[in-house]
């Protein structure tokens, strides 16, 4: 995984008031519940004293309470009840587990992949920003004088505006696969013949891409190949007139469909084999509440059946996880997925350089 980034890796909805729920993501087995005031807490999901799953335990006033024992953790970790010893006894400071900075945000809860004790900006930060900051701070926002962490990046049409239907599904594939199917602009009439790969538009012109920071647009201009050369990047004028797709680093995706009608998607990574991929069909064109759920549910039925098609061919891939360079012998179609990888090991030596 690239460090120092957040990672969007749970909807909003899963994570619901008064009950834990125990995942992994980024090879870490976390709990995550929410607080009296509703806010996203997350630790480390092994008790401190026997090593059971908080997740499986229950939330007490605020706190998540081991399912075993009943010791009580807050979100930065600590343990603050210990029920044998009584609830007037102290609890010693080495009762406690380690602790994430999470955040809630676009209807996802964001992982800050980055060290328990995180130097960012030339500055120290504690590796809850604090716990005392909460969910209702904004990233960015320093507290206490804590060094301020990166803005989260989304796409900001999406912010406001849109309606949409969302479902999720592991695939059992490194989220570098899962991601690069989508920036592949070779596979669609072969994989989706039936459905957006209509036409047997085989031949790739370009594709150009364009990058803005760490955010990746790419154009496409697929045609019939009778023949002809396909078009260069360079040779394809006012391409910003063409269908265009965005890939934001490390894990968001978006299909610009229209003005009015994306697909977006969440790659998070559970572990060196496993992505949970959470696919959302946006839309503006409806605003009554049934319409919209009607709509919600065609969307998200057509962007069902197009993800499996590309789910049979992909968990075939191997090795399971792509590289910068991993034996592959690439075409100029395959120019989006060749950015990606470059852009990827640059941010991941960039982020072992600090």
């Amino acid at each position: 995984m690239i460090r120092n980034q957040w990672y969007a890796v749970l909807s909003s909805k899963e994570v619901k008031a008064g009950k834990p729920i125990g995942v992994t993501r980024l090879s870490q087995k976390l709990v995550f519940w929410r607080n009296e005031a509703g806010e996203v807490c997350c630790i480390a999901d092994k008790c401190c004293h026997r090593g059971a799953s908080l997740a499986c335990g229950k939330v007490v006033v605020g706190r998540v309470a081991c399912p075993f024992h009943g010791f009580e953790y807050d979100r930065t970790g600590q343990v603050k009840y210990i029920p044998a010893n009584g609830k007037n006894s102290p609890v010693p400071s080495n009762y406690k587990v380690r602790s994430c900075i999470v955040r809630e945000q676009y209807g996802f809860i964001w992982l800050w992949n980055g060290d328990e004790q995180e130097t960012y900006a030339g500055k120290t930060a504690p590796a809850e920003q604090s716990a005392a900051e909460g969910a209702g701070k904004t990233a960015g926002q320093p507290a206490g004088g804590t060094p301020a962490l990166p803005e989260i990046a989304f796409f900001e049409e999406l912010e406001t505006g849109f309606n949409y239907g969302e479902f999720h599904e592991n695939w059992n594939v490194h989220y570098t696969r899962a991601i690069e199917n989508q920036l592949d602009a070779v596979h669609l009439p072969f994989v989706h013949a039936t459905t957006i790969g209509r036409g047997n538009k085989a031949l790739v012109n370009g594709p150009v891409v364009k990058w803005n920071g760490t955010r990746m647009t790419f154009y496409v201009k697929n045609c019939a190949d009778e023949g002809q050369k396909p078009e260069s990047p360079e040779e394809i004028k006012d391409y910003e007139k063409l269908f265009s797709l965005q890939m934001q680093m490390p894990n968001l995706w978006q299909n610009r469909i229209s003005p009015k009608l994306r697909i977006m998607a969440a790659f998070a990574p559970v572990d060196e084999e496993n992505t949970m991929i959470y696919l959302r069909f946006y839309h503006s064109f409806l605003t009554a509440p049934v319409l919209t759920q009607i709509m919600n549910g065609l969307g998200n039925a057509v962007n069902r059946v197009v993800l499996h098609q590309d789910r049979r061919v992909v968990l075939t891939q191997l090795p399971k996880k792509s590289e910068l360079s991993c034996g592959e012998n690439l075409v100029q179609g395959d120019r989006p997925i060749i950015e990606f990888r470059r852009m990827r090991q640059q941010m991941k030596d960039a982020a072992e350089q600090k």
